[in-house]
């Protein structure tokens, strides 16, 4: 037989480099495509669940079909499929946001004429947009297989890269192009690289071998027998760990870092690069003899020993304490990778291993749909089963000890090395038990279990962990996966009283109130002790109001036959709803927190403005002490583009801002007059102190907001750009003061809002100044 020249290694490179361009765009693809669901469904777990099980289940079929299609058909130019898939994905793509618009104005319609469809129509809608591109991505595997013989690369190496790509993607993404360039520009930019990455493997097509050709060329790698289904049970059950590992391991990584988007990148860079690399390693242990089972049991013993580091991995949020941003970001890499590394690493070779065994794409593309549709059952399986029923570390053994079994089970050698597999499995499961941490169920995130007096309720959910906790000295807090959302200190986070008195006093005669985001319903109860005939209130966590309860500062005000609870999230709530109110006062968490962009943008507010009668008053939550100065001002500048009647009142115990806005003008700019006062409600502040905690308004409020960058849901500006304060030690402690310091030297308080006492000593004070200023030449 006269066999063919392989390919330049020239050739090689270029496919190599390709490939690894077509999974930086998918991963990309995949981020902006949740953010814009989020942004037109709301920012619930089941709305990303939806989210991903459509992407994988488009990418299962095209698996599927790509590698049946290959197989009956054939194809003699790979490469050229290959580029028209990556262009494929593209031009898909490209139609997102104008696909994504059209879904918001569908849900509203279905919502408002039959609610209990609404779930099904935003299913129906993501399958019919994000499909076709999740189709194409999910084809490129198979095409993989045909590539490898053309090239004389194989399957594993490309797979590698393409997921090298991807974690790569999804860091240049969070923390370079979605800063510089927004939503919208960054779609066109990853369909120029899927553009360039087609176009580049159609020129190298031109000079591609059949695949007839190509087979006669294959030498058979060495590696031991694998039956078809024992491979099939192997990459489920990876699919099934790795993303069951990522929901429940995701979950205490979030409580100890910062739960940013920049955080999460991290995290999930930490799982894509082990995969690589476990990926990459493929060809390597096949030459010398290694089984799929050999790799799938040290993953499980793996994922039994690193999950009491992962559990603490709150307790080393210190190491990062006094780092800069991007410092902190490098540090957080390396715990994650620490920790989760050694599992990903091994899960990461079984699947290449399988994908190298079998010779046919339609095998190919057979084993990646298993492993896809294993991944969507994990990452379901673990979000709402195994974690509300046994938490996030026992979520973990479950995935381990199975993964041990399985190896055991596949193993294809004799009685006493599966024996060693299952005493290992065994022992490691033991450890695991032995040196838990508990973290979320016996001790709250962040705080060591000898400091808490006790855990008085827990409900881990699939949105987050919500933990009511007493620590000794302390009060009863709320605690979303490890941030202090509230607690019930009356005299600490006084603010929370004033986010809903400060509107309601404002407004002439409010009937109809709206509260977003819950937590111990401080708020709520306040906005209901003002009087209000009618009170809604929206949380996307149902776990916030199972707890309500448990704090009595809001006295059963979910109790009150006025009051309404909804669980949905807020933006949503408004889109789909017809209500209109006179009030409408929210407190979402951070405003870097990942997804609360949505609820502090131009677009949000001008949503909030649409469900205000005239003369209504919205209130908005101003962190001064989680924020930076230039998101502070950002803040008031988008809030300030929608209500031109705004004021910034800051709480005089906490030094907390609020913003606060009125629709349509009045007969004096908001703040002149206090309406409320003219009820008879007992409140912790009279009309004087309420006045002289108004600390901007007018023309002081425009040039403290003409500082700042209008936030929209294009440029997320609060939920990517960088922090420049550092990570989460260095940050509570610089921002606040900064931020006081700027509003103290805006201009000086309207002598409206002044007391008389603070009159007589302005006054006095310019006399003086006005004094100095005639002596002045006279000196000289």
């Amino acid at each position: 037989m006269q066999l063919t020249p392989s390919p330049s290694p020239s050739r090689r490179v270029t496919l190599q480099l390709v490939v690894a361009c077509g999974g930086m765009a998918a991963l990309s693809w995949e981020v902006v495509w949740q953010l814009k669901a989020t942004l037109a469904f709301g920012a619930s777990a089941l709305g990303t669940a939806i989210t991903l099980a459509v992407t994988m289940a488009g990418m299962t079929i095209g698996s599927l079909v790509a590698g049946h299609v290959i197989d009956r058909r054939g194809v003699t130019r790979p490469a050229r499929v290959y580029g028209l898939l990556e262009i494929s994905i593209g031009v898909f793509g490209l139609a997102m946001p104008l696909g994504f618009a059209g879904l918001e104005q569908l849900d509203t319609l279905v919502f408002r004429a039959a609610p209990s469809l609404a779930t099904i129509a935003h299913g129906l809608g993501i399958a019919l947009l994000v499909g076709p591109a999740a189709f194409a991505m999910g084809a490129t595997v198979p095409v993989f297989k045909a590539l490898s013989r053309d090239f004389d690369v194989p399957v594993s190496v490309l797979y590698g890269l393409n997921t090298a790509g991807a974690a790569l993607g999804v860091l240049a993404l969070t923390f370079f192009v979605l800063p510089r360039l927004g939503v919208v520009m960054t779609t066109l930019a990853i369909a120029s690289l899927n553009a360039l990455a087609g176009a580049s493997a159609m020129a190298l097509s031109k000079a591609a071998y059949t695949r007839e050709e190509r087979v006669e060329t294959q030498v058979p790698r060495p590696g031991p027998g694998l039956a078809f289904g024992v491979a099939q049970c192997i990459v489920f059950a990876t699919g099934f760990a790795t993303f069951g590992l990522e929901v429940a391991w995701f979950r205490s990584l979030r409580a100890a870092f910062w739960n940013t988007s920049g955080t999460f990148a991290i995290t999930l860079a930490a799982v894509l690069i082990p995969l690589a690399l476990g990926a990459r390693a493929a060809p390597w242990l096949r030459r010398r003899g290694a089984h799929p089972a050999h790799v799938l049991a040290i993953a499980g013993i793996a994922i039994l020993a690193s999950t009491p580091l992962v559990e603490r991995m709150d307790l080393f949020k210190s190491l990062a304490a006094d780092a800069s941003y991007f410092e902190g970001l490098a540090i957080w890499l390396g715990l994650a990778l620490g920790t989760m590394g050694p599992a990903m690493l091994f899960l990461g070779m079984a699947l290449p291993l399988c994908l190298d065994h079998f010779t046919t794409p339609a095998s190919s593309g057979r084993l990646y749909a298993v492993n896809t549709f294993g991944s969507v059952l994990g990452s379901l399986g673990t979000a709402w089963w195994l974690l509300p029923e046994v938490g996030f570390a026992r979520a973990a053994w479950c995935v381990g000890f199975v993964i041990c079994g399985l190896a055991v089970i596949t193993l294809p050698t004799k009685l006493p090395m599966r024996g060693v597999v299952a005493l290992a499995s065994i022992g490691s499961l033991a450890l695991a038990t032995a040196f838990t941490s508990s973290a979320g169920r016996d001790r709250p995130y962040g705080v060591k279990r000898d400091k808490v007096r006790s855990i008085i309720a827990v409900d881990e959910g699939p949105d987050s962990t919500i933990s009511v906790t007493a620590v000794y000295g302390g009060p009863r807090m709320l605690m979303i996966d490890g941030f202090v959302a509230a607690d019930d200190n009356p005299l600490g986070n006084q603010y929370m009283e004033w986010m809903g008195r400060l509107p309601m006093v404002l407004h002439e005669k409010p009937r109809d109130a709206l509260v977003i985001c819950f937590g111990t319903g401080r708020t709520a109860n306040s906005v209901r002790l003002e009087g209000v005939e009618r009170l809604d209130i929206v949380d996307l966590n149902a776990a916030v109001f199972r707890v309500a309860h448990l704090f009595h500062i809001n006295e059963g005000v979910l109790d009150d036959p006025r009051t309404r609870a909804h669980v949905m999230d807020g933006r949503a709530w408004l889109r789909r709803t017809e209500r209109m109110y006179d009030v409408v006062t929210l407190e979402p968490m951070p405003p870097n927190f990942a997804g609360v962009n949505a609820l502090y943008s131009e677009e949000f507010y001008e949503s909030v403005a649409e469900h205000l009668r005239p003369g209504g008053i919205a209130a908005q939550w101003l962190p001064f002490h989680l924020v930076e100065v230039d998101h502070a001002t950002a803040i008031a500048a988008s809030f300030g583009a929608v209500f031109r009647d705004s004021l910034l009142w800051v709480d005089p115990a906490s030094g907390t801002g609020i913003l606060v806005g009125r629709v349509g003008p009045g007969q004096a700019a908001i703040g002149e007059r206090w309406p409320g006062f003219d009820r008879d409600i007992d409140r912790p502040l009279d009309e004087g102190e309420l006045r002289r905690a108004s600390r901007l308004s007018g023309d002081t409020f425009d040039a403290y907001a003409a500082l700042g960058r209008v936030i929209t849901d294009d440029n997320q500006l609060l939920a990517f750009s960088r922090l420049r304060s550092g990570t989460r030690g260095r940050f509570s402690a610089e921002v606040a003061p900064a931020n006081h310091a700027l509003l103290a030297r805006m201009s000086p308080t309207p002598s409206w809002l002044m007391s008389d006492a603070e009159r007589i000593e302005r006054a006095r004070a310019q006399q003086r100044d006005s004094v100095s200023r005639q002596r002045a030449p006279q000196n000289e």
